[in-house]
């Protein structure tokens, strides 16, 4: 079986003190989009991953089924890596959905989404249709209403390396970031029931994790709004039209990679 593992942006993206289990609270907006890997998993006697041979999280991922063989897995690799889109999340995900699928005893969605969970905290999200509202440490889903006729241009800076995840937090709690909290992510839920038009994005809060100076470049040729997702380094520029966003690809391909997209609903 062989299915879509599409890339995400955060939309925003608040983050609280830390919780009992050492994770962050957050509240954070989901979106999928379509730029994405394909997955193929079938039955085999020993689990393998071909494709991407730097792949851990899926092998961790089909791990958790309870199968009396492994899988073969083939990835063929589009997202950027570690780039803070989740196409390594959206990987596992779509390999435990169609390993699930031809399962004996087909596993419930809730079953599924606990498996999600114990893989990383993007991984259930990838399980689910439409935008989603991401709390408690980003596997509480709640569905979003939000626009999606816009186009999307990704921007991977030329020369950018993910930061390690307890660098990132390090430097987010140093200067105090979780304060307020409540506060913050009371306002993120009333900016979100205001959304009715793709333009009222631009009203959701600035990422607390992450920022870079190229979102100014991006506003600039016309986004209405950029930041960086998730914990970076790529960012996202938000277009009302695709033929803007490819105006400013042409103009901004000197910075790094880019891609023009739209947002996705389905995987």
């Amino acid at each position: 079986m062989t299915g879509p593992a599409p890339a995400k942006i955060n939309l925003a993206l608040v983050v609280g003190p830390i919780r009992s289990d050492g994770k962050h609270e957050l509240a954070t907006v989901y979106q999928r989009i379509d730029l994405g890997d394909r997955v193929t998993v079938e039955p085999a006697p020993e689990t393998s991953v071909a494709g991407f041979l730097d792949d851990t999280i899926v092998r961790r991922a089909l791990a958790l089924l309870d199968a009396p063989h492994g899988w073969r897995v083939h990835i063929d690799k589009r997202v950027p890596v570690a780039a803070g889109l989740g196409g390594g999340s959206s990987d596992a995900a779509t390999a435990l959905r169609l390993a699930a699928a031809q399962l004996a005893a087909p596993l419930a969605d809730g079953r599924l989404h606990e498996l999600a969970v114990r893989v990383g905290a993007d991984v259930p999200f990838f399980l689910n249709d439409g935008p989603q509202l991401g709390t408690g440490d980003g596997t509480d889903l709640a569905p979003l209403d939000l626009p999606q006729d816009y186009a999307v241009l990704l921007l991977l800076p030329a020369g950018a390396r993910k930061e390690s995840t307890a660098a990132v937090f390090g430097r987010f709690e140093a200067r105090d970031g979780v304060d307020g909290f409540a506060e913050r992510s009371a306002a993120l839920r009333r900016l979100l029931a205001a959304v009715r038009r793709p333009r009222d994005l631009a009203a959701l809060p600035v990422n607390d994790l992450a920022s870079s100076p190229l979102a100014d470049e991006l506003r600039a040729h016309g986004a209405f709004r950029a930041d960086v997702s998730g914990a970076g380094p790529a960012l996202y520029g938000l277009f009302n039209r695709t033929a803007d966003a490819k105006r400013a690809a042409r103009a901004l391909g000197h910075l790094g990679r880019i891609w023009v997209t739209v947002p996705a609903w389905y995987g």
